[in-house]
């Protein structure tokens, strides 16, 4: 027999999704964990966020050089740092957090510092695409 289509209105107007209010680790023998934060941007020219999650914002501070801003903080500086890019053929690079002279710092509860480098000329280069998540 089939649903009416009132009765299938009815149905669906009486449906809500939850709402999550906190992420968990699953437990077992291979636990699951989420990402803290997440952003893809673009590192040239107006530097912009194209998608996020937990990131308020991203400086640009020079070439090849970024700090990720965290909307909320994270427990301690202790989390994994992933960086992707995706670069021109052929060329090589180095992507990391940063620890250079200009900004000793390199991951706080509050932001990092990433950096990009060609690692045949050792300088700074802007990258279109940047991809980086933080797992704690």
């Amino acid at each position: 027999m089939a649903i009416s289509k009132i009765e299938t209105d009815s149905l669906a107007s009486g449906l809500v999704a939850p709402t999550a209010t906190a992420l968990t680790t699953a437990s077992g023998s291979a636990p699951s964990y989420s990402a803290r934060a997440w952003v893809n941007f673009n590192g040239t020219g107006t530097v912009a966020i194209r998608a996020s999650g937990n990131v308020s914002s991203i400086t640009d501070n020079g070439t090849g050089n970024y700090t990720v801003n965290f909307a909320t903080a994270m427990p301690d500086a202790d989390y994994a740092l992933n960086i992707t890019t995706a670069t021109t053929f052929g060329r090589t690079m180095q992507v990391d957090a940063s620890s250079d002279t200009a900004a000793p710092t390199t991951q706080s509860t509050s932001a990092v510092r990433i950096t990009a480098k060609s690692t045949s000329a050792n300088a700074g280069v802007d990258m279109g695409n940047i991809y980086v998540s933080i797992f704690r």
